[in-house]
Formats: structure tokens, C-alpha cells, sequence
């Protein structure tokens, strides 16, 4: 089994990868103690990006964290992003798919995207309009 370290690792390589694909300059910051794990320089400036790995969580649903956890002398621990990075880079294994989630557009703790579903509501946030082209929105 996996553990969430070299999941995380995992996606964000796939992300570095893409972003350079796509033409941007990338860069990351040394260590692992930073609040974000890439910055992208395009020409509208530099954006700091909390790279994360989604997971299915009910059907036609993904879901990821918007927090850190960890644990310090025993104590468990949770911190946001809010304040201390652009957007969020999440991708989810299931279709391949990077999605570009500005952290002003972020929830507090976990943040659901949708695929599809039997009613039209204004708090849904659907998929298709977080998908990541490769183009900074």
C-alpha cells in the first residue's frame, strides 16, 4: 500500500510535468516545510500552487482536501491554504484530469467537484469548469 507521502509526490511530478508541457516556467521550492509546493512564472506573474490528488468520493463526485495534517508531539494538527497560495493543482487518478481551482474559489476543508447530476443547483461546482487545458485562467 501506498502512503500519502509518495502519492503527493506522485502528483505533483505529473504536475511540474504538465505545466512544463505547456510552456511555463516552473520552479519548487526547496524542502518540504513550504505552504505551497510549485510557483508558475507566466506573464501575468508568479502563481503558488498547493499540488493535490483527488479521490472519488460519492458517484460523479471527486473530492480533495483544502487543508494540511499533520502530527506533532502526539498532537494532531490541520491548517488551511487560505492566504498562503494562488490555487490549487488537483489531479485526479481516475480520468488523468488537472484541475485549476483558484484559492479564493476554495471551501474550508474539503472541496467536492461534480461530473454530472439530476438537478441544476448554483452551490454545485462542476468539473468541466475547473479542468486545467493547460492555459492559467
Amino acid at each position: 500500500m501506498r502512503n500519502s507521502k509518495s502519492i503527493g509526490d506522485e502528483t505533483e511530478s505529473r504536475a511540474l510535468s504538465k505545466l512544463i508541457a505547456h510552456g511555463y516556467s516552473v520552479s519548487v521550492p526547496f524542502g518540504d516545510n513550504d505552504r505551497y509546493d510549485l510557483v508558475v512564472d507566466d506573464e501575468d506573474g508568479l502563481y503558488r500552487l498547493q499540488c493535490k490528488t483527488a479521490w472519488s468520493n460519492k458517484r460523479n463526485t471527486l473530492r480533495f482536501n483544502i487543508h494540511s495534517q499533520t502530527t506533532k508531539d502526539g498532537d494532531y494538527h490541520e491548517h488551511t491554504y487560505h492566504g498562503s497560495i494562488d490555487a490549487f493543482l488537483v489531479y485526479y487518478p481516475a480520468n488523468g484530469q488537472f484541475y485549476w481551482i483558484d484559492a479564493a474559489d476554495a471551501t474550508e476543508q474539503k472541496m467536492e467537484l461534480r461530473f454530472d447530476s439530476e438537478i441544476d443547483h448554483p452551490a454545485i461546482n462542476w468539473a468541466t469548469e475547473y479542468e486545467f487545458d493547460g492555459t492559467i485562467p
